[in-house]
């Protein structure tokens, strides 16, 4: 297992890597955050409502299963939303270049990482 800021230096060494954060979407808090240029508190708790809105419709639709991950394309950046297995309520989230980042490569290291969330 691993904690917080082991999770944290992780994801910040994926290629492209501009920002990421651990959020408990329950309350739209951040549990912990790195990289500049991006509002990741304010991403955490948009983000938040992100992921209720999915499970609701998800529910709403008879759909069972959970969210393996959200992907946002943008012009210049990609995220990713990956709910944690393990952690109920949390969720981690990666902001990358676009132009520099492998995004399946991304994924994958970021889905070994939620594996290795541990809630504080």
């Amino acid at each position: 297992m691993s904690n917080l800021d082991d999770i944290k230096k992780g994801l910040m060494e994926i290629d492209g890597a501009l920002g990421c954060a651990i959020v408990d979407y329950t309350t739209g808090m951040l549990l912990a955050s790195d990289g500049a240029g991006v509002d990741l508190e304010l991403a955490a708790a948009g983000n938040s409502e992100v992921v209720k809105a999915k499970l609701k419709t998800m529910k709403s639709l008879g759909i069972d299963g959970g969210i393996e991950d959200i992907l946002i394309t943008l012009d210049t950046q990609l995220h990713i939303i990956r709910p944690s297995t393990s952690n109920e309520g949390l969720f981690i989230y990666l902001v990358l270049d676009k132009k520099s980042a492998n995004l399946a490569l991304a994924r994958r290291k970021t889905a070994d990482l939620e594996k290795a969330l541990q809630r504080v």
